[in-house]
């Protein structure tokens, strides 16, 4: 405070000496010019102030200052059914010479596949098609379709899939825009290098096909790094796709199961996104606007997004997996799942994503139904749900007003509710949801893990610090958090 004093004390005298030079009408007696000689060493006192003045200050520790605001970035978005045939004109409207088509082998099969294709063709552009995309994609099978890419020499991109192929395409579109940059130099710190991106990449377009991630609306995309077995990925701005087609038409092919596991993703997005800490409370402040990161922090304008997609999911979730032909709970999850993404890709996620990514990284063979493929695979939305009744019993005390509000979303009647219950209100609240849901492992005892596997769970948490900084209630030294997680882990081994 006596520095702060001192400096403004300082800084006031010199203006006040600039000020009598600007306005002085007194002679000089040494000259016959006014004020020459006077405003001379005048302007020499008051530079030597402020040269002062700036010795006086302390450096700046950015590390310990908090953010004080928040850039809300999104993706076009356009949403209608049937609008996946408008693609070709997107492209052709674009001036693209070559555009690298990424699917995945089921997806190359059904209709909306085709329908990109037809649009394509309809306009004369030339493609490619790359359909080797791997459902919850690992760094090997990404850098397989990197390496296509760089070879085909694509001017833009289309995404067809679901969140896999569209991240993967996002990890292309980087890699290719970076054809000499090493694969960890992009990944998110410790486990990469976490490089800012500092240019624009090419047109991505990206046209889901399943109702959860909402990564047609993010600058993320996220991987399996098999060296640690947990997941991670790159997140930036500049990653986030140019446009994004929504065509509840594309959903139709889903299966119970898929739209299950997809919407539960979009519950956790929402949850995890309005229960963030508030972007004034994240440290440290980017030195520079490039750096702040993506995921800052529950923020007023996510807040709209997140807590609407909340609403729609609690309605719509239960009526598609019952019913997966209801057209009208068909296309309020993919709007949900799109309003989700706007709301995360600002605020971010953090306890329900940060503990998923070893659980599917470090599976023992659990395979879930309904997912045509020929490997063990714990789904994405089932990861981050697995682990929800016991986060928010965990982070309730942050923020009760929030926690309630969300209970009653559920249809809790929590008028009467105290507010150090609001996290065990929550947590029952979720843990009845996934169960009336039917059909969902109750607890990480059902993918396979028991408590002697907690441990290892905990080791590969622990790095996934862009979504960790993020939870209310985790702060303090890695070895404190290292106890919070098993804690959180041994409660969710059963619900």
């Amino acid at each position: 405070m006596v520095v702060a004093r001192v400096a403004t004390t300082a800084r006031n005298r010199a203006l006040g000496l600039m000020r009598a030079i600007n306005h002085t009408n007194k002679t000089c007696p040494c000259h016959g010019d006014a004020s020459h000689h006077h405003a001379h060493e005048h302007s020499r006192h008051a530079t030597n102030i402020l040269r002062n003045t700036r010795s006086y200050a302390t450096p700046v520790d950015h590390s310990s200052q908090k953010e004080y605001a928040f850039e809300m970035a999104a993706s076009s978005i356009r949403f209608g059914p049937g609008a996946t045939k408008e693609v070709g004109m997107d492209f052709a409207n674009m001036k693209a010479q070559r555009v690298l088509v990424l699917t995945d082998k089921t997806v190359a099969q059904l209709t909306p596949m085709k329908q990109a294709i037809e649009g394509l063709e309809r306009e004369g552009v030339k493609f490619d098609i790359f359909d080797e995309v791997m459902v919850e994609p690992k760094d090997y099978s990404v850098k397989k379709a990197i390496d296509y890419g760089r070879e085909y020499g694509a001017d833009a991109i289309l995404a067809v899939g679901g969140g896999s192929v569209m991240d993967t395409a996002k990890l292309v579109n980087l890699y290719t825009s970076y054809p000499e940059a090493d694969f960890l130099d992009f990944v998110n710190a410790p486990l990469g290098k976490g490089l800012p991106i500092t240019k624009s990449l090419k047109p991505l377009i990206c046209i889901p096909t399943t109702a959860g991630t909402g990564s047609e609306t993010t600058g993320t995309a996220i991987f399996d790094l098999t060296t640690v077995k947990a997941k991670t990925g790159v997140a930036h701005r500049y990653l986030k796709p140019t446009l994004g087609i929504c065509d509840p038409l594309n959903t139709k092919s889903m299966p119970s199961s898929v739209h299950a596991s997809s919407g539960l993703d979009v519950l956790c997005h929402s949850l995890e996104s309005w229960t963030a800490i508030p972007f004034n409370e994240r440290i440290p402040r980017p030195t520079n606007p490039i750096l702040r990161p993506a995921y800052q922090g529950s923020n007023p304008i996510s807040d709209v997004f997140s807590f609407e997609a909340l609403k729609m999911t609690v309605k719509y979730l239960p009526r598609v997996v019952r019913d997966p032909e209801d057209e009208e709970a068909q296309s309020n999850m993919l709007l949900a799942a799109t309003l989700a993404g706007v709301g995360f890709g600002n605020a971010g996620v953090h306890l329900c994503h940060g503990m998923s990514y070893p659980l599917s990284g470090m599976n023992k063979g659990y395979r879930h139904p309904g997912y045509q493929v020929d490997y063990p695979l714990i789904p994405h939305g089932v990861s981050v749900a697995v682990t929800a009744p016991a986060v928010f019993r965990f982070t309730g005390p942050t923020n009760p007003q929030r926690h309630l509000a969300a209970a009653e979303v559920f249809g809790v009647d929590v008028s009467n509710a105290k507010a150090e219950s609001a996290g065990e209100i929550l947590g029952d609240a979720l843990a009845k949801f996934l169960v009336d849901l039917g059909d969902q492992p109750r607890g990480i005892k059902a993918l396979g893990y028991e408590k002697g596997d907690i441990a290892g769970l905990v080791e590969g948490t622990l790095p996934q610090q862009r979504v960790l900084v993020l939870a209310p209630n985790l702060r303090g030294e890695k070895e404190r958090q290292r106890e919070l997680l098993t804690g959180l882990f041994e409660q969710a081994l059963e619900y």
